[in-house]
C-alpha cells in the first residue's frame, strides 16, 4: 500500500513508518522541512507543505491509498488563549485540508485513520467509557469532537473512516515518560492530586500494531479506541513506575491547587482523567502484547 502520513516527524510517527516500511508499504510524510536531529526512518521519503494551509502537497497526497493524520500541536502546555487557538487551528485546518485531497479519489479503495483522543469523553470519574459513550463538554472534548467530525466528512468520498482516539501514549523516544522519567529517576517522582484520577495508556509497540490491524480489518470503521484494556489509577501509575526503576516513589503528593495555579486549566487534565477500554478492538480479536501497566513499563523502564 502506498501510505500519506501528516504528522510523521513525531514520536508517535516516527515509530509508524518505521513499521509500515518494515511491512513493505511505501511511506510519505508531509512536513514544512526536516531538520538534522528529524531524520526520517529508511525508506520513507518526504512531501514539503504545510498542513494548515491549500497546496500543491494535496495533489501528491491523493496518489495515495491510505492516509493517517496525526498532526496536531501538543497539549501538553499552559492554556493560554493563543495556545488553545493553535491547538484547535492545527487539527481542524490539517484534516479538513486532508479530507479535501481525498476529494479525487472518490471510488477508489482509500482507507482514513484520523486521530482523536479521550478527551472526547469529558470526565466521568470511574465510570467506565468505551466507543458507545457520548462525548464530554469541556474544551478537549468540543475540540475532539470537532476534529473528528471533520474527519468523518471524507466518507463521501467513499473512504473507510477511522477515528483513533488515543490514550497517553508510553514509549522510548519521547510522550509522556520523557517528560516524568528525569524526576522518578531522582527520586523525586509523587502521585498527582488524591491519586485516584484514572490514566487511559498505551504500549507504543501496540498503537503501531493496532495501527496494521486496523488496516487489515475492513470490517472496521468509525471511533476505535487506541489503549490497553487496563487503565489505571494515577497512584497506580506512579507506584508501577518507581518500581519498574527500583526507585519507589516517597514524597507526599503534589496537591491539586498547586498542579492548577502551574498549570492553569490543563491541570484538570492532569487531575481527572478518564477510564476508557478498548472494546471493539476486543471484539475485534487485537491481542495486546502489552495489556498491563506493569508489563509496559518493565520493557520500557525496567
Amino acid at each position: 500500500m502506498r501510505v500519506f502520513m501528516t504528522g510523521g516527524t513525531g514520536f508517535v510517527g516516527t515509530a509508524l513508518s518505521r513499521e509500515l516500511v518494515n511491512q513493505g508499504h511505501e511511506v510519505s510524510i508531509l512536513t514544512r522541512g526536516v531538520s538534522d536531529d528529524q531524520r526520517l526512518p529508511k525508506g520513507v521519503t518526504h512531501i514539503q507543505g504545510d498542513p494548515t494551509e491549500e497546496g500543491p502537497w494535496q495533489g501528491q497526497a491523493a496518489e495515495n491509498d491510505v492516509f493517517i493524520n496525526l498532526a496536531g500541536a501538543s497539549i501538553f502546555r499552559r492554556w493560554t488563549s493563543e495556545a488553545k487557538t493553535l491547538m484547535r487551528e492545527s487539527r481542524i485546518r490539517t484534516t479538513r485540508n486532508l479530507v479535501t485531497a481525498l476529494e479525487g479519489r472518490k471510488g477508489s479503495d482509500t482507507v482514513l485513520l484520523s486521530t482523536s483522543a479521550v478527551g472526547y469523553y469529558g470526565f466521568h470519574g470511574d465510570e467506565i467509557l468505551d466507543e458507545g459513550s457520548p462525548p464530554g463538554d469541556d474544551f478537549l472534548a468540543v475540540l475532539a469532537k470537532d476534529w473528528e467530525k471533520e474527519a468523518i466528512r471524507a466518507e463521501q468520498y467513499a473512504a473507510r473512516v477511522l477515528i483513533c482516539r488515543f490514550g497517553i501514549v508510553l514509549g522510548r523516544g519521547g510522550g509522556a515518560l520523557a517528560q516524568i522519567l528525569p524526576l522518578f529517576r531522582k527520586g523525586l517522582g509523587s502521585v498527582l492530586g488524591d491519586g485516584n484520577q484514572w490514566f487511559s495508556w498505551v504500549h507504543e509497540q501496540d498503537l503501531v500494531n493496532i495501527f496494521l490491524f486496523l488496516l487489515e480489518q475492513k470490517s472496521l470503521s468509525g471511533p476505535i479506541n487506541v489503549m490497553a484494556p487496563e487503565p489505571v489509577t494515577n497512584r497506580e501509575l506512579t507506584k508501577a513506575l518507581g518500581k519498574a526503576l527500583g526507585k519507589p516513589a516517597l514524597l507526599p503528593a503534589v496537591p491539586g491547587f498547586v498542579i492548577k495555579m502551574m498549570k492553569g486549566e490543563f491541570g484538570s487534565v492532569l487531575l481527572k482523567g478518564q477510564r476508557v477500554i478498548p472494546k471493539k478492538l476486543l471484539d475485534g480479536g487485537f491481542h495486546f502484547r502489552f495489556p498491563t501497566i506493569h508489563e509496559a513499563l518493565t520493557d520500557l523502564v525496567g
